[in-house]
């Protein structure tokens, strides 16, 4: 019994580390922040932080998916935006924490408009 529950142990943990999504956690530089608050300022402006914050929070489970898909149509979206910033976005919203930054700054841009 011990031999099939230790084979199981390593299987297990075999398949944990395939699946596993962490990246490596950088401080944020001040041209990240930069870019948040404009891209937050870019939604706010339009009146657009409602359907934004939905959306980002509806997709926050699937953040690499998403990034992913960002990839997928940069060929367009580097039509009307500068290429390396929106790779920096990209970037940013891979991280564990780029979905809670994108919103905090929403809030932040969206409470500053109103008070």
């Amino acid at each position: 019994m011990t031999s099939t529950q230790s084979a199981w142990g390593r299987i297990r943990a075999q398949v944990a580390l395939a699946f596993a999504v962490k990246t490596p956690q950088t401080p944020l530089e001040e041209r990240d922040r930069d870019l948040l608050t404009r891209v937050a300022a870019y939604l706010v402006r339009r009146r657009l932080q409602v359907p934004a914050v939905m959306l980002l929070e509806s997709v926050r489970p699937l953040r690499s998916v998403g990034s992913q898909a960002m990839i997928f149509v940069m060929p367009l979206a580097t039509m009307v935006w500068d290429q390396q910033e929106y790779e920096r976005l990209v970037r940013l919203l891979e991280r564990q924490d780029g979905v809670d930054l994108l919103l905090g700054a929403i809030s932040d841009m969206e409470e500053s408009k109103s008070g």
